[in-house]
């Protein structure tokens, strides 16, 4: 069994909410095969609360408003580290760049299919990894990097 099209269409519309929100690391999985509740699971990242929201803010009014899709749950939002959207067909994972790496959801998936994105998402894979080395670093782009997330 894969992934329909009514969850691919959910998986490239919520992942170009993300890329345009300037998720970080943005990457999709086909869980059909292994998981009898969901097709497909979408990660990404950002380095701070207040973008975390803000991605799942425009995740969510982007889905409703191009595909008529609400979440039938949404668990997180408070605490804003890691906000899961659950809509049936696909589950959207927003986390916090310590959560997700400290979670590892990757590792659990990887011998899942990654699916196909749109090429705003895929050009968003390694910039969790670039900003956190511009800030080891202290630098000027470090500076620009957060002046660009807020």
């Amino acid at each position: 069994m894969t992934a329909t099209d009514r969850s691919l269409e959910l998986i490239n519309t919520a992942a170009q909410a993300a890329a345009d929100k300037l998720a970080h690391d943005i990457v999709a999985y086909d869980v059909s095969d292994v998981l009898a509740i969901t097709d497909a699971f979408l990660l990404a990242s950002a380095p701070n609360d207040r973008q975390v929201k803000g991605i799942v803010d425009e995740i969510e009014e982007r889905l409703n408003k191009e595909l008529g899709a609400k979440p039938a749950r949404r668990e997180g939002e408070r605490d804003g580290r890691w906000v899961l959207l659950d809509y049936v067909d696909i589950v959207v994972h927003v986390q916090h760049s310590e959560e997700r790496v400290f979670y590892a959801l990757e590792r659990l998936w990887k011998d899942c299919p990654q699916l196909e994105l749109p090429e705003d998402a895929k050009a968003t894979r390694g910039k969790a990894a670039e900003h956190a080395n511009a800030m080891a670093a202290g630098s000027e782009q470090a500076d620009e990097l957060d002046g660009e997330l807020r």
